[in-house]
């Protein structure tokens, strides 16, 4: 990695020479971030593996591209996206297709849909939901390690907001499809903010697509917020090419009673690191948090796990499993936080890896940090190759090798899967691991949906 002077001087140079672009769309509030942002980013800079959370996760190699280009889009741009459709019918949703973390405002600054929820431009939501965006907006998503967040604070141009007001329950889940085209390499910055008020429930699902070769660097920052007595679901589908660095920060504060799960399926890219974050800030809060990886090629996926148990009697369930072929590689960074007083923590965590061949590898680190005596806190990892026993057993059953680790690695696989509530779309994720482990979606062909 170049010393952190220059790489940091080299994205300060983007932030400078795009400064008027990125600031004129958005709000006095959200721009007074800026400044310190950058300054914060400055001394951190890019994370590098000597930086313990990204120590199995080489990012000089996307960050070393020239990403002059920051797009923002025009009309014509936005009318191209919005003739990007998803065809399969059966999966009832409420649908945005944004590009490059843009908001299409071409079709009004935001929706209104049933219970009163809106949706629409963060930025637009800045000023006419000042009061909202206000509250909420960059009080979740902060670290005293990860430069990259304090970079999307100081560069993000536009993103989703989403407010769910109290007691309203949204039976559709709202689909995102997160759209990256450009004609030139290109850096995307974008924030979401997302806002569930008491006694509310919601769902959102979030598809990571390409539609062009160029080479692109994404870094995306999410927060939410988790009223109390709510339940709040995200799911987020990465199907992206190879020239493609998905890198995403996930902030999910929960108040009493609350329940959260995320869950990061990553079929294809180039380089994807998903940072998620739970912090359990009411007394019985809980929270479950999923991921897949199906890796080949030399594919890098990068998952890394914080739960903070800071209130009473909550719990917590982190599951993490994947499959690795060729000569991809993958890494798993878990943490469980319990703090001083909080007593009746549940908290349980398991990663499970299959290397499908000798020259793919996965690193798994599982940590406890417990301050609280009356808990019940375990983890477990396991790094192997597909059960021999079992292959044995379905083959003198009747079925043929490659049939039989299909079934197995299947099965491995739809541990993760069958959390998905909403039953559309695990079908249609049940197709497409199925379809990815017998590698005929060898490129980004399709999103969670087909989309086309």
């Amino acid at each position: 990695m170049e010393p952190k002077s220059d790489i940091a001087e080299r994205y300060s140079g983007i932030y400078l020479n795009n400064r008027e672009k990125i600031m004129a769309g958005s709000s006095d509030f959200i721009n007074s971030f800026r400044e310190k942002a950058m300054e914060r980013f400055h001394e951190l800079g890019i994370p590098s593996k000597k930086n313990e959370s990204y120590r199995y996760t080489n990012l000089e190699p996307f960050f070393r591209n020239d990403y002059a280009n920051y797009f923002i889009p025009g009309i014509s741009d936005f009318v191209k996206a919005e003739e990007f459709r998803c065809d399969v019918t059966d999966l009832d949703s409420h649908g945005i297709v944004l590009l490059n973390g843009f908001y299409p405002s071409i079709n009004g600054k935001f929706s209104e849909l049933p219970g009163g929820i809106r949706i629409g431009s963060l930025n637009e939501a800045s000023r006419e939901f000042s009061d909202i965006v206000e509250k909420h907006y960059s009080r979740y998503a902060k670290s005293d390690t990860d430069g990259l967040v304090h970079l999307n604070t100081a560069m993000a141009a536009d993103g989703v907001f989403v407010h769910v007001p109290e007691g309203a329950s949204l039976k559709k889940p709202v689909q995102v499809i997160d759209l990256v085209d450009s004609d030139a390499d290109t850096f995307n910055q974008h924030r979401n903010l997302i806002v569930v008020e008491k006694n509310a429930e919601f769902t959102i699902i979030i598809c990571d697509h390409t539609n062009s070769p160029q080479k692109f660097l994404t870094n995306a920052v999410t927060e939410i917020y988790v009223g109390e007595n709510s339940r709040f679901e995200i799911i987020r589908v990465q199907n992206e090419h190879n020239n493609a660095a998905k890198i995403t920060h996930t902030f999910i504060h929960q108040e009493r009673n609350s329940f959260a799960a995320s869950n990061n399926i990553t079929l294809h890219g180039g380089l994807v690191r998903n940072s998620t974050y739970h912090r359990l800030a009411g007394e019985g809060a809980e929270c479950n948090s999923y991921g897949l990886y199906l890796s080949d090629k030399f594919q890098h996926v990068d998952n890394f796990v914080n739960v903070e148990h800071i209130a009473q009697n909550c719990t917590s369930n982190q599951l993490f499993k994947g499959v690795l072929d060729d000569m991809a590689t993958g890494a798993f960074n878990g943490r469980i936080f319990v703090a001083p007083g909080a007593q009746g923590t549940i908290a349980y965590q398991k990663n499970n890896s299959i290397l499908l061949t000798d020259s793919a590898r996965m690193d798994t680190k599982p940590q406890l940090e417990i301050y609280a005596n009356d808990v019940k806190c375990s983890h477990g990892a396991t790094v192997g190759q597909i059960n021999e026993d079992a292959l044995f057993y379905l083959q003198s059953r009747g079925i043929n090798k490659k049939e039989a680790r299909l079934m197995l690695m299947f099965g491995f696989a739809h541990e993760v899967i069958q959390n998905i509530k909403v039953d559309p779309l695990r079908d249609r994720m049940d197709n497409l691991v199925m379809q990815r482990l017998k590698g005929e979606l060898s490129r980004c062909a399709s999103c969670m949906v087909k989309c086309g």
